[in-house]
């Protein structure tokens, strides 16, 4: 997870155990206090470059803790350094505001558009971890497509409208709003899931 929505690594309906999960969102949500706090008490190019640093230092953590390479984790590190560098290269904190524009717009053309041609990303994303049947995908995609462009349109809005320091306390809220909202497809999930494939009969023994 990021500041902005991403799509979870492991789905609500299969929580990890309780130290993994704490450490999880240790991992996810103290970059983006920090920049918050930095943001108020010093100012964002100062926050910004403390936010890289923490990217920079929680991803490795985050790739051990799941022993494989966390995709959207990835994504995340790879905006946050493209465009926390811009902001950082050139002064200018119109770059690191338009992340989650960016971010949440691209996934959502990115899930609708695999919805147009009869393709359910999430379910390549997530299928792993979570069997459903295709209404199900298909509902769950729709509802991600309109969380990420309303996070799209709410950023433009806020970063346009509002102090910087008013921002980032909307960055840091959009942790919060995907929790939320993860929660609330448990109920989808669980009627669209797919019972467990039986076991293999062991083969006779001559």
């Amino acid at each position: 997870m990021s500041d902005d929505a991403t799509l979870p690594e492991t789905p609500a309906a299969a929580p990890p155990n309780a130290g993994k999960a704490g450490l999880k969102l240790l991992l996810e949500l103290g970059p983006l206090v920090l920049f918050f706090w930095l943001t108020k008490s010093q100012d964002i190019l100062v926050a910004t470059q403390a936010f890289l640093i923490a990217i920079v230092v929680t991803f490795p953590i985050a790739w051990w803790l799941e022993k494989k390479l966390p995709v959207m984790s990835l994504v995340t590190a790879v905006l946050v350094g493209v465009f926390g560098g811009l902001t950082i290269w050139f002064g200018d904190s119109t770059f690191i505001k338009l992340k989650p524009t960016v971010a949440s717009a691209f996934m959502a053309l990115v899930i609708a558009g695999g919805l147009v041609r009869g393709k359910y990303v999430l379910r390549t994303l997530l299928g792993s971890t979570l069997r459903m049947d295709d209404e199900g995908w298909r509902i769950l995609s729709w509802r991600w497509v309109g969380l990420f462009t309303a996070i799209a349109v709410g950023n433009e809005i806020v970063w346009r409208t509002q102090t910087e320091e008013f921002w980032a306390g909307y960055k840091l809220s959009l942790f919060f709003v995907t929790m939320v909202f993860m929660m609330l497809q448990v109920g989808l999930m669980k009627r669209h899931e797919l019972p467990d494939e039986p076991a293999p009969s062991p083969e006779p023994v001559d």
